[in-house]
């Protein structure tokens, strides 16, 4: 028997056994072209139209030269996608048949054999439409029309009496960031993101699962499993749950079921830095007549979580207790990772989850601006240990709210919260980006002429949405325990004095305002979740901008069209002339770049921990990044860590030794942000020339203080501690050990700002100790030591103290390995 013939056999047999069946059309030959058009061409599903008409270098790849301009036309225009697929007689025996849309980017009508079945107005929706009277034997055409969502856009705008900022994005339920934003090009897309499936079934199908945990002890975790069945006939029928039988009656049409499950002995998922994040896996199996119908599996962690704000004296508390114990929230601000969001590899989200595991952290923030994440961003999530605070997609704009908007909304929210809300990693759910503060503070009333009633209507406006509509469906999709809400981040705008006393902070005095890096000593929030910094991405992510000559150069026009910030360059340079001597060179002045940027995110970090427990949070913006460009991203977008991240490692470490300098004096405070207990815990302080010698040893500055959160340790006046030495020649070496001498934590504090530090220059070497390890040693003071080459070094743009060396190893085997220290850019 020939194997044509095998797997005839063997495809007829899966289909008589198998009374649920999943076929991926996303694998069959699709076509495109523009509607005004007749040629078709091949296309990639899931996919967008960019990439499809890069793929038929129909238009130059945005992301290179200054392509972006020339590709500004595709986004007025309507597209047309289809595909032919077979079906064979078995498969229109089954009882029933689903096509199902994963995605569709953004307005389009969906045709199966000519017949119009939905049209779709939400890229951030599932669109289920029954399919089986309307399949016939043999091919089949799937044909799917979008509507250029800019065009539809504007059509909606007319609706409304006066005009809304950021039309017309704000009345499209799609990526807001596509319509371009201060670090992502604007490429409106459209497309099917998502795969495509025709799924058959009988009898009944299992629709979701969601699992409310009722009770956590040492000893059980008791559960509630509901699950929404589907049935086609009444009946009995038989739910397993980890081969734990239970039988239930079915009628016909939509079934609640509710089934206890107890896990005896749970172990807990922790966040990062606290444990390990234990998950459990629950197969749930629906039968009946001894027939597997259908299968669904559920990932799950046990923990509990609760977000506290309580009055207190100056103000009100904001911070995540997890398993019981008060969090202090360390981590960042999460972009898409790519403009094309089809081309994000799972292994992309992985590595970007596992770097801000990392980099000790244990939150990260989804902005409203771009997409809720695909599965696998939040499966890294919840293995990892990182807690999400998850935007809805709303970002700094007005949005409407007239019925088939508010309508729209709430199918989205029950789309995205039945999706996503088993993750243990899920800590909150936040209605939208930087609204509040947009009508508050943003002065667009002022800029479009709103009369009174304009005003009022706008608020209108975002009190349905965000104090109704979204609450409202989580109450209606959420078990309780799982619904944390929170209307708008931030809660208050960073002009205003109780931004700092209570609720989240977004602080953009530095940046936008200006102000030195030293105000963020002076700007500490309840929970900082978003502040920021750019500095420039590594030198191979320069290149990646030119499709051929590469001038490396600021004047360079590619280069500026990749500074999506029209004030970019010149706030950079301003603040760089404060701190460091600035480069000519444009190798060294990216350098520098990256040393500004991680200076002034430590100075803030710093602060915000110091104020431990007031302030409970600090979340920087951002991780990543959509393309090649300057930004405010610790990671560029060929995920090179920029000199950010390595020091947002340093600086979210669980125990550190700080320093605070006020007024001639100097604070030293020790912290731990583990649950586990530091005893009698001191600090050795050393005064320590460029060259090594030591001027000042205070061998131990005791203090019989057990360390279980932040403890004040001393306060020196310098001047006692330096004696005579130049404070642009020395540094502190600080070492907190515990009562049995371990070290516990290790920092250096410099007195002078480092374009006053009076650096010689080094005599760096480099060793090879195996294909993957190098050794570095210096003979004097080495700062901010960069290592270059195409690998991942453990460790980079850091401090080597005199005499002294370091391991490092790489993430591959590397050659050719350059380095430059800061001495380097202050003696060009």
């Amino acid at each position: 028997m020939n194997k044509t013939i095998l797997f005839a056999l063997f495809f007829i047999q899966t289909f008589i056994n198998a009374q649920f069946s999943e076929r991926n059309l996303s694998s069959e030959k699709w076509q495109f072209k523009n509607s005004k058009e007749n040629n078709w061409l091949t296309a990639s599903v899931p996919g967008t139209v960019h990439l499809d008409l890069m793929d038929h270098q129909l238009i130059p790849d945005p992301y290179k030269d200054e392509n972006e301009k020339e590709v500004q036309w595709v986004e007025n225009e309507d597209w047309d996608y289809q595909t032919v697929f077979k079906i064979a007689a078995k498969e229109l025996e089954n009882q029933n048949a689903d096509l199902v849309f994963n995605g569709l980017d953004t307005f389009s009508e969906i045709y199966l054999n000519g017949k119009l079945l939905e049209k779709a107005d939400n890229m951030f929706r599932t669109w289920q439409i029954p399919v089986k009277n309307d399949l016939k034997i043999g091919n089949n055409i799937l044909q799917i029309k979008f509507r250029s969502s800019v065009n539809v856009g504007h059509e909606l705008a007319k609706k409304v009496s006066f005009a809304l900022p950021e039309s017309p994005r704000s009345f499209v339920r799609k990526a807001q960031y596509q319509f371009g934003w201060d670090w992502g090009p604007r490429l409106v897309t459209a497309g099917i993101w998502k795969d495509v499936q025709l799924n058959f079934w009988n009898y009944a199908k299992i629709e979701n699962v969601k699992i409310e945990q009722k009770s956590l002890t040492k000893q059980n975790a008791d559960l509630i499993i509901y699950t929404e069945i589907l049935a086609d006939q009444t009946g009995k029928y038989v739910v397993l749950i980890n081969d734990k039988l239970n039988n239930i009656q079915l009628k016909k049409g939509k079934n609640t079921i509710q089934i206890p499950f107890t896990i005896q002995n749970p172990k807990l998922w922790q966040p990062n830095g606290w444990g390990k994040p234990d998950l459990y896996d629950l197969k749930m199996s629906l039968k009946k007549d001894s027939k597997i119908l259908n299968n669904k599996a559920e990932r799950i962690g046990l923990r509990t979580i609760e977000l506290i704000q309580e009055k207190d004296e100056k103000g009100r508390s904001f911070y995540f207790k997890v398993n019981g114990n008060p969090m202090y929230a360390k981590g960042t601000n999460w972009i898409p990772s790519d403009s094309f969001i089809p081309r994000i590899t799972k292994e992309k989200y992985q590595k970007l989850i596992k770097d801000c595991k990392d980099a000790n952290m244990n939150m990260i923030r989804v902005w409203g601006g771009g997409i809720y994440e695909d599965d696998e961003f939040y499966k890294a999530c919840d293995e990892n240990g990182i807690l999400v605070w998850q935007d809805f997609m709303f970002a700094g704009s007005f949005y409407p709210s007239d019925e088939d908007f508010l309508n729209n909304v709430k199918e989205e929210v029950k789309d995205q919260v039945n999706r996503l809300q088993n993750h243990p990693s899920i800590a909150l759910w936040c209605g939208n980006n930087e609204i509040d503060e947009a009508i508050v503070n943003w002065g667009y009333q002022k800029q479009f002429k709103y009369s009174k009633e304009d005003s009022l209507q706008v608020w209108k406006d975002y009190k349905k949405v965000f104090h109704e509509v979204i609450p409202n469906a989580l109450k209606e999709n959420l078990t309780s325990e799982k619904n944390i809400y929170w209307p708008t981040s931030p809660s208050i705008g960073w002009g205003h004095k109780e931004s700092l006393t209570e609720g989240d902070s977004h602080y953009w005095g530095v940046w936008w305002g200006e102000f030195p890096f030293e105000i963020y000593n002076e700007k500490v929030p309840r929970f900082a979740s978003e502040y920021g910094f750019q500095g420039m991405p590594s030198l191979e992510t320069m290149k990646s901008m030119f499709s051929g000559n590469q001038d490396l150069s600021l004047e360079n026009s590619t280069i500026k069209a990749h500074e999506k910030n029209a004030r970019g360059f010149h706030i950079i340079h301003e603040y760089m002339k404060r701190d460091y001597v600035v480069p000519k060179d444009f190798v060294k002045y990216n350098y520098v770049s990256q040393l500004l940027q991680a200076r002034g995110m430590q100075i803030a970090i710093e602060a915000h921990r110091r104020a431990k427990p007031y302030n409970m949070g600090t979340l920087y913006w951002q991780l990543n990044d959509c393309w090649p460009v300057i930004s405010w991203s610790s990671i560029d977008y060929l995920g090179n860590w920029k000199a950010l991240h390595y020091q947002i490692k340093r600086s979210f470490e669980n125990q550190v030794i700080l320093t605070e300098e006020i007024e001639g004096f100097l604070n030293f405070y020790a912290i731990n942000d583990e649950l586990k207990k530091f005893e009698d815990i001191k600090v050795e302080i050393q005064v320590v020339d460029f060259n090594g010698k030591i001027f000042n040893d205070l061998t131990t500055v005791q203090n019989e203080k057990i360390l279980d959160g932040i403890a004040k340790i001393e306060l020196i006046e310098i001047k006692n501690l330096i004696k005579y030495s130049n404070k642009n020649e020395v540094f502190l070496k600080l070492v907190l050990t515990d009562i049995n001498k371990k070290i516990i934590a290790e920092n250096i504090h410099f007195f002078s700002k480092p374009k006053d530090l009076k650096l010689t220059k080094p005599d760096i070497k480099i060793t090879k100790i195996s294909p993957t390890e190098i050794e570095i040693t210096t003979d004097v003071l080495a700062k901010d030591v960069y290592l270059m080459g195409d690998t991942h070094f453990s460790d980079n743009f850091f401090d080597l103290l005199p005499k002294t060396s370091k391991r490092i190893t790489l993430s591959k085997p590397f050659e050719k390995i350059e380095l430059m220290s800061l001495w380097d850019t202050m003696n060009e």
